[in-house]
């Protein structure tokens, strides 16, 4: 599990030790390719050892207690069981996988992995020494910027930074016999976590840490925010807006009005959003204190822009800009964006519009459905009584004592001849208006005159009122009121 740098010359190559003690590759011209360079050796006393684990070791003795180079310590792209990954912040020594150039060149590519300790350790993955992906902070059982992490005693990541001025080191210890499994950096800048499959005889593909564009450090920018789920991806947190590809503070914080240094909290300093499922951002500051003054502590300091809290970590504040910042489907920590209280009044105002639209249309649909049942009930009572009315007065005897005569006794009349005899109930033969509509002049064949009365839905009035009328001039006998001489055939 050496470093594969020297692998990239294709010519016949091959490993031995030196007089002086050292490891080389050399290839078929006895040309040294790579050496171990360790520089305390004593010539013709080192021995070579492949332990059972897969480490090389390069040592003085027997016990190998005194080794003077092994490859874990110059990993290449696999990260097996009981290696470690480190960063002595001290010597400034680090300890990192590097990615092959292909699938079939080994020699070091673009990406290395290893654990940076910010404030808190983390994971990272550089492209061309540039942060490139993040796992989040260490809670001392998982990253909690993956969101599918076991426990450490599940996936066998155990990461060790007890004391700032020890290295910190992240090691991958297995707790399952049966479990073969191994990470390897593929030359695309991916984690991938293999596991053999003894069904099919090969290695599978188990979890990557690359599933999306949001995976990739810094994404969407300073105070953006990545959401897989959505299109486009990225957008602003709420009170920053977008200008050229970055989010800006709509509205500063009053604090930051009273003072551009970035000095105590002001009145007025607003309050916090919460948002659920949220990656942590990078360049967090940790605080001991209790998960109930965690905002009090944030909402003091007027560079505070915003805070979370993890019961393995604890309190967690963010100042400066917030990059990195991810929706997750689930897990993550409750990430709250510290807002003036005009950004938070423009929230609750949305709501209460949304809220008092939903309740008004359901009021309006309502209303509108009672009073169109009450319409088509009305018409339909009203229709029916009209149809028996109206199949009374073109079917049955209407006595002599309700009405004076009997319908049979009436002459007929179809609406055709009506029109004729009216000329089309023409404007000309309009006599005048009763309260059922106009009353036109006609003249038959025979040349005698009548008056014709037209009932219209206009004038507001029914069949039945229009009966009654029938009634009484049926009745009356008076020299300026006409006799009923016909009505029209229905």
């Amino acid at each position: 599990m050496a470093s594969m740098e020297i692998m990239g010359q294709r010519q016949h190559k091959g490993l031995s030790r030196q007089d002086d003690g050292n490891l080389v590759v050399s290839n078929g011209k006895a040309e040294i390719l790579w050496s171990s360079k360790v520089t305390d050796t004593v010539p013709n006393t080192t021995i070579v050892q492949l332990l059972d684990f897969g480490n090389l070791l390069l040592s003085n003795g027997d016990d190998g207690a005194s080794s003077l180079w092994e490859s874990f310590e110059d990993p290449s792209n696999a990260f097996i069981e009981t290696m470690k990954t480190s960063t002595d912040v001290k010597k400034g020594r680090k300890v990192e996988l590097k990615s092959w150039k292909s699938i079939d060149d080994p020699s070091d590519g673009n990406f290395s992995l290893g654990i940076k300790p910010f404030n808190i350790p983390e994971c990272i993955i550089r492209k061309n020494n540039q942060l490139y992906f993040r796992t989040g902070p260490w809670n001392g059982y998982t990253f909690i910027g993956l969101i599918n992490m076991y426990t450490s005693h599940l996936q066998g990541f155990l990461v060790v930074a007890d004391n700032p001025q020890q290295p910190y080191y992240m090691t991958n210890e297995f707790y399952s016999c049966s479990m073969l499994k191994y990470g390897e950096l593929d030359s695309q800048g991916k984690f991938i976590e293999r596991r053999w499959h003894a069904g099919k005889g090969n290695w599978i593909n188990k979890c990557s840490s690359y599933q999306t564009d949001c995976d990739v450090y810094g994404y969407c920018g300073e105070f953006g925010i990545c959401d897989s789920s959505k299109r486009p991806i990225c957008s602003c947190l709420k009170g920053r807006r977008n200008w050229s590809s970055r989010c800006f503070r709509t509205t500063p914080l009053h604090c930051q009005r009273d003072n551009k240094n970035g000095g105590g909290a002001g009145q007025d300093d607003g309050g916090s959003l919460e948002m659920k499922n949220m990656k942590a951002p990078a360049f967090l500051h940790p605080s001991s204190i209790i998960i109930g003054e965690c905002k009090d502590q944030c909402m003091k300091n007027c560079s505070c822009v915003a805070y979370a809290y993890d019961d393995g970590i604890g309190c967690m504040l963010w100042s400066g800009d917030l990059i990195d910042v991810q929706k997750f489907s689930a897990s993550g920590v409750d990430l709250y964006i510290r807002l003036p209280s005009s950004e938070l009044d423009k929230g609750k105002s949305s709501k209460i519009i949304v809220i008092t639209t939903v309740i008004g249309g359901i009021v309006v649909i309502t209303i509108s459905t009672l009073f169109l049942w009450c319409r088509i009930a009305k018409y339909k009572g009203r229709n029916k009584k009209q149809k028996q009315i109206k199949h009374q007065f073109c079917s049955e005897n209407i006595g002599e004592n309700s009405i004076g005569v009997k319908l049979q006794q009436l002459s007929l009349f179809n609406f055709e001849e009506l029109a004729t005899t009216t000329n089309n109930f023409n404007h000309a033969k309009k006599l005048g208006r009763g309260g059922f509509g106009p009353v036109y002049r006609g003249t038959l064949d025979d040349g005698k005159e009548l008056a014709v009365k037209r009932l219209l839905k206009a004038s507001g009035q029914g069949l039945e009122e229009f009966m009654n009328e029938v009634v009484v001039i049926s009745k009356l006998q008076h020299q300026n009121l006409v006799r009923l001489i016909a009505r029209l055939l229905c």
